[in-house]
């Protein structure tokens, strides 16, 4: 199992005047936690607390409990046991003492729910022992949501096939349409592109989206077995796909488009494309600027970006989600959002930073969304794949 390089973490700490980063974890209550701490993928059973204090200066430090000694045994430091309650009480004030700052995962007033981890009495307890707990996002950001190289090319390999799989997907709905009338349904075109998942070698945590008509409305739309609809002439099709590749250490691509099956498009449903389209677009642009000009850029300012396009156009109330996510191991991931809606993100994109532009307009009788990704590194940003100009004909 590979140990950790306390050093740069170390470095970090110093430069944001925080005495430690404490990592703790229950029953798996923490996966951010347990990545750092090189636990993620171990499969090691760790029923009881366990932390893992990175001071800002010195040597790290562990607690865990007795029956559970190995939790931890691979990082370097000095290591403390706790069996009952009260030692465990002692083993705390021994990890934390002389220290007055702490990163930990805690997002005050749960801002960024991804990453508040850490149980609030858990954080009364620091408190007690009169540590002030800080937000540990931005050490997140440096340490945990970054890419490396091979992540990107995962990436870029992920992003290629889901592309293949819309094309596919499309195609199987206009074919099916042209020869085979009313024969095709949003659960059955979601089968089949589970089907070319596999094919692929891709891995994701649940089947892709194929909203049709009404259904697209809903961003969160998702056909079952049970519960689907027939794709019809003259609706729109909206298809939305994630997907990694089945590898250790691989990150996600995430996509939308969206797709219409009139012999044309119809003016509205395009009228209205257009204005998610010009959002996306805005919101790319002012990352790529900034980045470029080595300008500081948050999350929050890209929403802004996209949603003020929105709201001018006069759909600012159909437009009920943030502008974007970020991108890791887990398709929302624990990096920066572009979110000054469900969220105020102020964390900045920082170079090794993936995520995803995705703008979305839901009427009652359809909706529409365009989704890309993005990715930055050094001085450049860049859209990892195809952007979708005007509406998919289907027929």
């Amino acid at each position: 199992m590979a140990t950790l390089d306390v050093a740069p973490i170390q470095s970090a700490l110093r430069t944001a005047q925080l005495d430690g980063w404490l990592l703790y974890d229950f029953h798996g209550s923490n996966p951010i936690a347990r990545r750092i701490a090189r636990l993620s993928a171990d499969g090691k059973l760790t029923t009881r607390r366990w932390y893992y204090l990175i001071p800002s200066v010195g040597e790290p430090r562990s607690l865990v409990h007795d029956i559970e000694q190995d939790t931890l045994v691979h990082l370097p430091g000095e290591r403390l046991i706790y069996a009952d309650r009260n030692t465990l009480r002692h083993g705390l004030m021994t990890l934390l003492h002389g220290l007055t700052r702490v990163a930990l995962e805690y997002s005050p007033g749960c801002e960024i729910p991804y990453l508040s981890r850490v149980d609030g009495g858990t954080v009364d307890v620091l408190r007690q022992l009169n540590v002030e707990p800080v937000s540990s996002g931005d050490l997140v950001q440096l340490f945990e949501a970054v890419w490396n190289r091979a992540a990107f090319e995962s990436h870029q390999t992920a992003s290629r096939h889901l592309y293949t799989i819309k094309d596919r997907a499309f195609q199987l709905i206009r074919d099916r349409l042209t020869t085979m009338a009313n024969d095709v349904t949003e659960y059955m075109v979601q089968q089949e592109m589970v089907a070319w998942f596999e094919e692929m070698g891709l891995a994701t945590d649940c089947p892709p989206v194929v909203a049709a008509h009404t259904s697209s409305s809903n961003p969160h739309y998702l056909p079952t077995a049970s519960d689907h609809r027939a794709i019809g002439q003259e609706e729109v099709v909206l298809l939305d796909l994630w997907g990694k590749l089945d590898t250790a250490g691989a990150v996600y691509a995430d996509i939308t488009w969206v797709g219409y099956t009139g012999t044309h498009t119809n003016d509205r449903v395009s009228k209205v494309f257009g204005v998610a389209k010009d959002a996306r677009d805005a919101a790319v642009n002012l990352v790529t600027h900034r980045v470029q000009h080595e300008k500081p850029i948050s999350g929050w300012e890209v929403d802004r970006a996209a949603r003020e396009v929105v709201s001018k156009a006069g759909y600012g109330s159909y437009f009920t989600h943030r502008t974007g996510h970020s991108l890791g191991e887990e398709v929302h991931g624990n990096g920066v959002h572009m979110d000054d809606y469900e969220t105020h993100d102020e964390r900045r994109i920082i170079s090794g930073s993936g995520f995803t532009i995705e703008p979305g307009i839901y009427l009652d009788t359809f909706g529409v969304r365009t989704e890309i990704n993005m990715y930055v590194e050094g001085n450049t940003a860049s859209v990892t794949g195809p952007l979708q100009s005007e509406l998919v004909t289907l027929s």
